[in-house]
């Protein structure tokens, strides 16, 4: 059952962004089209979710110590960073073409990933099979990673058809993969700096997500793992 869940979570992210779209904003508008959108969506998260609880938790694929822990820590407080940078300023949002960012000199979260929410998610499958590398925590990991990878994919294809030379010079400008241009020496280090508010609303949302992980029925995480220990 959780496999056809996420099966119909990620199909429909994909139809409904690519080839049905089109055709759908036409008939319905753009009102109508994103409320569909957001029903589906709500409906197919829905039955991940009930489906995930349902199904059986079975003994870890590797045991998790203290280094795996910290590891995945570190990346998920870099993950909650890029998704907290990427609410605001981000020409990949669904909306209008956004020439006004994409005209701007890439900064923040933007000179690290021209993609950073979906790398925001990616970065929480990863560190999720990391720590809980169980069958049908694998099922939703790799879901969720492909749709973060591909749908990123997918938004410069749109974004480059809908916006042409504005986002293809965004793009030239930009990196898909974290850190690309930084390590490629395009850009230099500092300018990976997110920004004092970004990094610190970043460090305020892992610490929360943290803290409530017991109260959610899954393992103490982040530094709370060590606190008192």
């Amino acid at each position: 059952m959780l496999i056809f869940a996420l099966t119909s979570f990620v199909g429909t992210h994909f139809l409904l962004s690519h080839p049905f779209r089109a055709p759908l904003v036409k008939a319905l508008g753009a009102n109508g089209f994103l409320g569909l959108y957001s029903l589906v969506a709500l409906g197919t998260f829905i039955w991940v979710v009930q489906a995930f609880g349902a199904a059986p938790t079975a003994m870890p694929l590797w045991s998790a110590g203290d280094g795996l822990w910290a590891l995945a820590s570190a990346l998920m407080l870099i993950g909650s960073i890029l998704f907290v940078g990427s609410l605001f300023g981000n020409p990949a949002l669904p909306g209008p073409p956004d020439t006004a960012n994409t005209a701007k000199p890439a900064r923040g979260v933007f000179a690290i990933t021209r993609h950073p929410m979906m790398w925001g998610f990616a970065l929480w499958a990863l560190v999720h099979l990391l720590v809980s590398p169980q069958p049908k925590v694998l099922a939703l990991t790799l879901a969720i990673g492909f749709l973060a990878i591909f749908g990123s994919v997918g938004q410069d294809a749109k974004k480059a058809a809908l916006m042409g030379d504005g986002w293809r010079d965004w793009s030239s400008r930009t990196s898909f993969l974290p850190f690309g241009n930084q390590i490629s020496g395009k850009s230099s280090w500092a300018t990976a700096w997110p920004g004092r508010t970004v990094a610190l609303a970043g460090i305020l949302l892992w610490l929360v997500a943290t803290y409530l992980h017991p109260m959610l029925g899954a393992p103490v995480a982040g530094i709370w793992r060590w606190m008192g220990s």
